[in-house]
């Protein structure tokens, strides 16, 4: 596979682009229904934060679900993320924007940091934001104010003005996310229901012992999301995170082994993945009020 081409600066995205110099050099929209068919570069690097409102994905990939998507599509990248290309080049039908906004265009601005709490900025680019008709008038509505601010005469309160932009920007897209988590019942149900298979499959492996328990990393890697996006569903869901969701499972799998079997406290920690059996008691009675040994006791 080739090695991701790094784009550092917007001027150079232009550039690369075909596009005229920006009005700006650390922040710009560009309109994508102009984006050509590139065989060289399948995969860059972007140095700064990239926002894109898409139409015309037809046979794009959320997650395992293949959707034919006839209202808009956002994306966020976050600066350092990969972003590939289509498999078949860049659909004939393409039509939105791409808002690329320069970490230094924020500097000294609360939103600077604000930014970096928005989790969806750390979601794979195949978790995308599904657009009604009406939100999507509504963000292209913020996208036409910030593009008219910087065409204008730039004065002090330019930057300001589309900063505010910005947050409200990212304000509504956490706030149509969440309404996203809820509204898709059928794929986060089954997103769920094979977390459920992955975490009873993993807790009934022998080899739990040696390979210890199981991390947030390899529950979201086989389930074929970000951990970050997996922890925003689980917590829109069921109120929990990946990692409770696993101790639940833990707790219930040693509540079974002290209640039907006669192994010792220390042959359960250990058959649970634990080195040692005082983590086990400690995370146990956290989670129980009771110790392992208390709970074993309560059945005679």
């Amino acid at each position: 596979m080739a090695k991701p081409y790094r784009i550092k600066t917007i001027t150079d995205l232009h550039r690369l682009g075909g596009y005229a110099k920006p009005q700006h050099p650390l922040i710009s929209i560009i309109d994508i229904s102009g984006l050509k068919n590139d065989t060289d570069i399948n995969a860059v690097i972007f140095n700064f934060y990239v926002v894109s409102l898409k139409r015309g994905c037809n046979g794009l990939f959320y997650g395992q679900q293949k959707y034919d998507f006839d209202e808009g599509v956002m994306a966020f990248l976050s600066p350092g993320q990969i972003l590939r290309g289509e498999e078949n080049g860049v659909p004939p039908n393409l039509t939105g924007w791409m808002l690329f906004i320069h970490p230094d265009f924020l500097w000294n601005y609360p939103l600077a940091k604000k930014i970096k709490q928005y989790e969806y900025f750390s979601y794979n680019t195949n978790e995308a934001l599904f657009l009604s008709d009406k939100e999507e008038t509504l963000i292209n509505g913020i996208i036409e104010n910030i593009k008219q601010e910087y065409h204008s005469n730039i004065d002090k309160f330019s930057q300001e003005v589309i900063v505010a932009q910005l947050e409200v920007l990212f304000t509504y897209a956490q706030r149509f996310y969440e309404r996203q988590f809820i509204t898709r019942k059928i794929t986060n149900s089954k997103i769920l229901s094979r977390l459920e298979d992955i975490l009873n499959d993993y807790f009934n492996n022998e080899a739990l012992a040696t390979k210890g328990l199981p991390t947030v990393k390899y529950i979201a890697a086989s389930l074929n999301i970000s951990t970050k996006y997996l922890s925003s569903l689980l917590k829109q869901l069921s109120g929990q995170t990946t990692q409770q969701h696993i101790h639940e499972k833990l707790i219930e799998k040693a509540k079974e082994k002290l209640s039907t079997t006669d192994l010792s406290v220390s042959e359960i920690a250990y058959e649970l993945g634990f080195e040692h059996s005082q983590s086990f008691n400690k995370l146990f009675k956290t989670k129980t009020q009771q110790s392992p040994l208390e709970f074993r006791q309560s059945f005679n």
